[in-house]
């Protein structure tokens, strides 16, 4: 299983009957020959996830944020961006390519957001881009808020759920979604929103289709006149080729999937939980966060490469080393990412090898960030208190439905029920597929 890609058989299979049926290529861009009723179906899916009116699929969400934000911020005239320090680099692009004002807010600071956007005229056209979970350094943005500053300030909310998508809510809709989990998990039959709900006050939503749904490209979700004016005039949209069939097909197999079974998100976060608790009992310095994330402080970054390069020769296993410019001088990090997927041997073999190489390479661990009194929330003076986005609750903890962790060579299957659902979604398109009797059953009997 990859790093970050939660994957699964239906979606493969629908892959391999969509190229049967329609071949490789799409044949051109969305306005000429590429269009086709995959396409529309994949981005109905997508609308309907994030409860909006519609959405727009894209080769990749770094040319989604590019195009959308390029495109928005030149039709708003005299338009303002408020732009989150740490936001990832298509954003910065599209900002760029907008050629309006940036104003840079500092990361997660709601008054330096709302001192800065005091300083513009209320009827000034404004756009508020940030992220939900920052992938670095695991830090999740105070989306409510930011919305209550939109709401006072008149500005239009742009947020990248790309490390977010397939990994939170109940539907698998993100992080805005998340933050009312028991409304849209009472109303998750409906494509309709719910009312005031975070993901309801946010404009524009955008996500990939690469990580948590595990094929590619990305999209944007919002109202139909906004998506229609990046459909209209995004050179990113207009003069590209369309994604292909198969991929497209593969998408909408792996998001109904998805929304139907929540098992894989809730063992990605137990198994997450697992992670940070052992790697905290054995003082190795993680950046604490509410998120997935689980960022290893090195604060060097020939020591950081030099860890990750043991990891992989000596432990055969593979985490990224993060060095400057992605992230500060002094902040250089190991990047790990647990998945449903990694067992309870796999992740005791990560952490003996993590703790053998802090051995090796004599890296700092959490007193010694202490006694220097404390880096990107490491070892800090006043300790840094996250609470998991996901509670205790939501991943069937407190009443026993938590999906188990996989041990002594399990490996987790296929949930059955959910694959007859998202085959649906497609049949009026590729025909009936091989009986769902003939898919293996899920290991984990997670809701």
């Amino acid at each position: 299983m990859s790093p970050i890609c939660i994957f699964f058989w239906y979606p493969t299979n629908s892959l391999r009957r969509t190229l049967s049926r329609y071949g490789a290529g799409a044949g051109g861009t969305r306005n000429i020959a590429g269009n086709g009723a995959l396409h529309l179906s994949l981005e109905d899916e997508l609308a309907s996830l994030h409860r909006k009116p519609a959405a727009l699929v894209f080769s990749s969400c770094y040319v989604a944020n590019d195009a959308c934000l390029a495109t928005l911020g030149s039709k708003l005239p005299g338009c303002v961006v408020f732009s989150d320090s740490m936001n990832h680099a298509s954003m910065i692009q599209g900002i760029r390519h907008s050629n309006a004002k940036k104003v840079i807010f500092k990361h997660n600071d709601l008054a330096d957001l709302e001192a800065k956007l005091q300083a513009v005229p209320k009827e000034t056209p404004k756009i508020i881009a940030f992220e939900s979970v920052y992938s670095m350094c695991g830090s999740v943005a105070p989306i409510e808020g930011i919305c209550d500053l939109a709401d006072k300030y008149g500005a239009i909310t742009f947020l990248d759920e790309v490390h977010a998508v397939g990994m939170y809510g109940a539907n698998g809709g993100g992080v805005a979604e998340h933050l009312d989990f028991e409304a849209h998990l009472a109303t998750r039959e409906s494509s309709e929103p719910v009312k005031r709900s975070v993901q309801d006050r946010i404009d524009i939503i955008t996500g990939t289709l690469g990580k948590a749904f595990g094929v590619v490209g990305g999209y944007i979700a919002g109202s139909a006149d906004l998506v229609d004016v990046v459909r209209s005039y995004a050179p990113g949209f207009i003069f590209t080729t369309s994604l292909p069939p198969a991929v497209v097909a593969g998408a909408q197999a792996s998001i109904a999937y998805q929304r139907e079974f929540m098992g894989d998100r809730r063992l990605q976060q137990i198994n997450t939980r697992e992670v940070k608790s052992q790697l905290d009992k054995l003082d190795i310095p993680v950046v604490p966060n509410p998120s997935h994330i689980i960022p290893v402080l090195v604060g060097d970054a020939a020591l950081a490469k030099e860890a990750s390069d043991m990891l992989l020769a000596k432990h055969k296993i593979y985490v990224q080393s993060i060095n400057y410019p992605t992230v500060a001088v002094g902040e250089e990090r190991l990047r790990i990412t647990p998945t449903p997927g990694h067992s309870t041997e796999q992740i005791a073999h990560l952490v003996s090898s993590i703790d053998q190489v802090f051995n090796t390479l004599n890296l700092k661990r959490t007193p010694d960030w202490v006694a220097l009194g404390g880096r990107a929330g490491v070892g800090m003076p006043i300790p840094v208190k996250v609470n998991p986005i996901w509670t205790d609750k939501h991943l069937g903890l407190d009443d026993g439905s938590a999906p188990v962790r996989l041990e002594g060579g399990k490996r987790s299957l296929v949930r059955k029920e959910a694959v007859k659902i998202a085959e649906k979604r497609l049949i009026h398109l590729l025909g009936s597929g091989p009986s769902v009797k003939d898919i293996p059953t899920m290991v984990a009997a997670a809701a």
